[in-house]
Parts: C-alpha cells; structure tokens; sequence
C-alpha cells in the first residue's frame, strides 16, 4: 500500500533539474541572507547602506529562501519555477540598475557584492530556465 501527501512532489525525471536548481538556489540563498541579517551592522559600514537597510536584505533573502525551496516541492513545478525565474531576472536587472545609476550609496565593496549578487541570480535563473525547458 503507498500513501501520498498532496504537497508530496510527483515522481518523474523530467521535473527533478528544475526541483534541483530551485533547491540549490534557495538553500545559500536563505544561508548568506540570514549571515547578512546578522552582520547588518558590520555589512552596513563596508557595503555603503544603512544597518536598517542591510537587515532588511538579509531577512528578505531568507524568507525568499524559505519560499523557493517550498515551491521546489510543490505537485506541479513548472509554473513556479518560471515564477522564480522571473523574480531572478528581476532581481538581477534591478541590482545592475541601482549600480549603474548610481541609486545607493555604495562603497567599491559594496557594488562588488551587489555585482556578485546579480551574477548569482542571473546564473540560477538560467538553471532553472533550463529546467523549465526540460519539462516543456
């Protein structure tokens, strides 16, 4: 006899990359916000934001964390990993906007690691782009 949840995630192949590259974004993702929501004050005074402004970043990351590796784990994926795509690519065009435009008061560390940060999103993006298009 086997019993199933309905939040249990189906058992096919072809859903498993798409499963993966949302669980391998959400799990650091939630790892470095929860490090940023820490450090805030020491993070504020290298990166050129406010501590209030750091904290919220990092609690944001955590909970999108949070939200993404629960949506790995939804029936059906694919709607939700072309939603977490979508919050990437957004993400990731943001951040190179507020560098580019000078929109915060960031040091050179501090757009670094926004850079880095829109690297990060746009590589899982593409991940997860691939995953979605397996499935299609």
């Amino acid at each position: 006899m086997t019993a199933t949840t309905a939040g249990s995630p189906r058992l096919h192949t072809d859903d498993a990359p798409l499963r993966l590259a949302l669980r391998l974004d959400a799990v650091p993702t939630g790892v470095i916000g929860l490090a940023i929501a820490v450090f805030a004050g020491p993070l504020a005074s290298l990166s050129g934001l406010t501590p209030t402004i750091t904290f919220v970043v990092g609690t944001v990351l955590v909970l999108y964390g949070a939200v993404v590796f629960a949506l790995a784990r939804l029936r059906e994926v694919r709607t939700a990993g072309i939603g977490v795509i979508v919050a990437n690519v957004a993400c990731t065009v943001g951040v190179v906007v507020v560098v580019v435009a000078g929109l915060a008061p960031l040091t050179g560390i501090g757009i670094a690691a926004a850079l880095a940060c829109a690297a990060y999103t746009a590589f899982f993006a593409g991940l997860q782009y691939f995953g979605v298009r397996r499935l299609a």
